[in-house]
């Protein structure tokens, strides 16, 4: 009786190792992981409104967004305002995408068509597995990896590293505390799915090797990173050159969102059209000069959260660079240059109704003052692909028109 007792308390330890064993294989599955991760990335809503393109908008609890789960932010007092806006601000149209109808306000983002958010909550786009499936690993997901346009050091035999190519303005050579821009927004032809094209502002600091400190916010079309060729407003950050910190929108810890109107990587509309309307953003970059921390403003009503400053080293000071303009990835498909477009998919030469431009670009100083910026440079890697041409005047002043449509006669 005893051996069967002993025998049978065997059998059932035996089984209960097995199923550990069993739980423990089932939790590293690839399965497992997509779900705990999805799980950190997308957060109990309040609401969840579908947009017509087919992204699920959750309303979160502003206390409850990814930002708060870095270690360093559980215990930080969220600020519901910044201390203190540039002074000099341009008289922008009241609403964030300004078009040339006359009195309209048209939306600002596709998913407002079916719902908006409640005040306490922040709408955050939520993350399918099939995102997660298009990424090179889960870890990967969201992040980018590659050199920012270095107007000061350009190696044509490195011309195509990492497939990147820019047409940009930018200013250098003194401190910087901010940058603004009103953004012509297109919705440029990407060629192959691993390729994108966006139109931003950088906010940089430290060197151009691994401790570049970079705020970066504008447009993007990436089928990669969203499964469309929708053209969606972004932020992205890193305080290591890409390496290990940093992500788009709220894909990671970071970026703090207190806005219940504009959703991260959700699809802007309306765009503009070849020789027909057009439609502007405009976006604001500032770091307060009582707190210290990065806040970002979409047109003149929407203040949509801020970075603190203590997720940066030389961004924590200032910035020594600013650059504004457009980037696409040129993954050379069937060793040809891609025919992935930049801005509209016009050179600049086309002008207004055919060319994207940034005009009324800025600069904050030291005394929080708003200013034209001065002593404006350009650059691209190849002009025969996609240019720049930079002028000022009194309705746009500071402007650059810039793009092009990639391979061509010239761009071989």
């Amino acid at each position: 009786m005893a051996a069967a007792r002993g025998g049978l308390s065997r059998f059932l330890a035996a089984a209960a190792l097995c199923v550990l064993w069993a739980a423990a294989v089932e939790a590293r599955s690839p399965a497992a992981r997509v779900h705990r991760h999805l799980k950190r990335l997308n957060k109990p809503a309040v609401k969840s409104i579908e947009s017509p393109d087919g992204d699920i908008i959750d309303c979160v609890h502003i206390s409850h967004q990814p930002a708060f789960d870095h270690p360093l932010l559980k215990n930080h007092t969220l600020q519901l305002r910044p201390a203190y806006h540039p002074e000099g601000l341009y008289d922008d149209a009241k609403s964030s995408l300004a078009s040339d109808n006359g009195d309209e306000k048209p939306m600002l983002q596709l998913w407002h068509q079916n719902g908006r958010c409640k005040e306490g909550t922040v709408p955050i786009r939520r993350t399918k597995k099939e995102d997660l499936f298009r990424a090179s690993s889960m870890r990967r997901y969201g992040r980018k990896q590659h050199p920012i346009p270095n107007p000061m050091s350009v190696d044509l035999t490195m011309l195509n590293e990492g497939g990147h190519q820019h047409a940009i303005a930018y200013v250098e050579g003194d401190k910087y505390y901010g940058a603004k821009a009103t953004i012509n927004v297109w919705e440029p032809k990407i060629q192959q799915p691993n390729e994108f094209s966006l139109s931003q502002l950088w906010i940089l600091g430290g060197s151009f090797g691994a401790d570049l400190n970079s705020i970066e916010a504008g447009w993007q079309v990436s089928p990669d990173l969203y499964g469309d060729n929708n053209t969606r407003l972004f932020t992205y950050w890193t305080s290591d050159a890409y390496q290990a910190t940093g992500c788009y929108n709220i894909l990671c810890s970071g970026f703090i969102q207190i806005n219940s109107e504009i959703a991260m990587g959700a699809s802007i509309f309306p765009i503009s059209n070849l020789a027909g309307s057009q439609y502007d953003i405009s976006i604001l970059i500032w770091k307060d000069p009582k707190e210290g921390n990065w806040w970002m403003q979409f047109g003149k009503e929407y203040v949509l959260g801020y970075w603190p400053s203590f997720l940066f080293s030389y961004l924590a000071d200032s910035a020594s660079m600013i650059e504004w303009g457009g980037e696409v990835v040129n993954s050379e498909p069937d060793g040809a240059h891609t025919s992935t477009q930049m801005g509209s998919g016009r050179f600049p030469e086309e002008g207004f109704g055919k060319s994207s431009y940034f005009k009324n670009i800025q600069v904050v100083d030291s005394t929080n003052q708003l200013k034209a910026a001065k002593g404006v440079g350009t650059f691209t890697e190849q002009s025969n692909c996609y240019d720049v041409q930079n002028g000022n005047n009194g309705d746009w002043g500071t402007y650059f028109y810039y793009g092009g449509p990639g391979k061509n006669s010239n761009c071989p």
